[in-house]
Formats: C-alpha cells, structure tokens, sequence
C-alpha cells in the first residue's frame, strides 16, 4: 500500500507539472495567434544572431542536421533494433508510440495555427508552417526518452548526470540554431519544447504507473504460488 501511495503521488505530481507546462503552452501560443508576440522574438533573434560569423554558421547547420528528420528516423531506428535484440518488447512499443504521437502532435498543431515562418535573414531553407517548431518536438521528444531509458539503466549517478546534461544542451542546441539559421522564431523553439515536454511528462507517468501495478501483480502472483506450495499426490 505504501509504494502505491507513492505512485499515485508521483503520477498525481507529473499531472500537475503536465498542466503546469499546457498552460504556459496555451498562454504563447495565444500571443502567437493575436501577433503580440513580436517584440519577445525580435529581442531573443537580436541576442542570438548577434555573433554570426561562417564558423559559427558551419556550428548551428551541424546542430540542426541533428534533429532533422532523416537523422531522427536513423537514430529511432537503431535504438528500436537494440530494444527488440536485447527483448525489450514493453519498451520499444512505448519508445515508438511517444514518438509517433509526438510527430502526429506537431502535425496537428501546425495545421491548427499555420504560423507562417520567418521571411528574411534565412540561412538555410524550410517549408511547412512554423509552430511550433517540429525540429525541437522531435529533439526534445527522441533525446528526452532516450535520456530517460539511458537514466533507468545506468548504475552510476555520474553516468545519469553526464547523459543529462550532455542530451538538454543537445536539445537546446538544435532549438538555438533554428532561430540562428533564420527558419524559425524563438516563440516556436520553445512552444515546440513546452508540447513535448507535457507529452513526455505524462507519458513517463503513465508508464511508470503501469510498470509498478505490473510489478506489484506480478509479486502477489508468486507469493500466493508460493503459500500453496507443492502439490502432494
């Protein structure tokens, strides 16, 4: 009872935090939608663009091609062959289903605001409407669960640390250069970062919900096989 008490916590603070972040969604993408946003985006493209120079150009173009969806699609399917190699069945339909939900999530929004991009100072070309941004769902959402399995399965607390930190400066680093190469506004990085990150929230809550009531069944299963004991004849 107790650890289901814990859980109901833990799955009760994830809903909270969840809504937390829909709200604070919610209150951008309104500014988005009545264009009283500008002058947050003009001030944070000034800050960022405001080292250009080609080497730091050749940077945000190498840290865009790591959420671009050629790369994204690599590295999904190779995490999801090692998942089914080594038989984790539960994990890699949960590692697939966040992200295809998340890919669907994005297309939605997109169609229900069709923010049009950026139109001048662009690096790099991109179509399709800009928020919020798709580059940083797809970052925030592939490296945050495969944070997330790499954090369960680590022994060392360093070895956590180091993977988180090494993967949130990654999924920054991809939203950044988007603003820097000219192809999104910095209201659409961090409305695209806000989805995933009530996406993901949740979907880890729910997840490590199910896992403990699996476990707790599994435990009540085998005590009582084991209070029988062998049958005699």
């Amino acid at each position: 009872m107790k650890t289901n008490r814990k859980q109901n916590t833990l799955l009760l603070r994830a809903f909270v935090i969840t809504i937390v972040i829909l709200f604070v969604f919610g209150w951008i993408a309104q500014l988005v939608s009545q264009r009283r946003i500008a002058a947050f985006d003009d001030a944070i493209i000034d800050v960022i663009r405001s080292n250009h120079s080609n080497a730091w150009t050749a940077w945000m173009k190498g840290f865009t091609e790591l959420g671009s969806e050629f790369l994204v699609i690599l590295i999904i399917v190779g995490f999801a062959v090692v998942l089914a190699l080594i038989g984790y069945r539960r994990e890699l339909i949960f590692y697939l289903g966040v992200i295809g939900c998340s890919a669907l999530l994005n297309l939605l929004l997109k169609t229900v605001f069709q923010r049009a991009r950026p139109d001048i100072n662009r690096i790099v070309e991109a179509s399709g409407f800009s928020f919020p941004s798709g580059h940083s769902m797809s970052a925030f959402t592939l490296y945050g669960i495969t944070i997330y399995f790499l954090w369960k399965h680590l022994k060392y607390r360093w070895m956590r640390t180091v993977v988180i930190l090494m993967g949130t400066a990654l999924i920054l680093m991809i939203g950044i250069s988007r603003i820097y190469l000219g192809v999104h506004y910095p209201s659409d990085v961090i409305g695209g970062y806000l989805v995933s990150a009530a996406w993901l929230m949740m979907s880890i809550g729910l997840y490590e919900r199910f896992l403990e009531k699996r476990w707790i069944s599994r435990k009540f299963r085998l005590q009582g096989e084991s209070n029988e004991g062998p049958s005699h004849t």
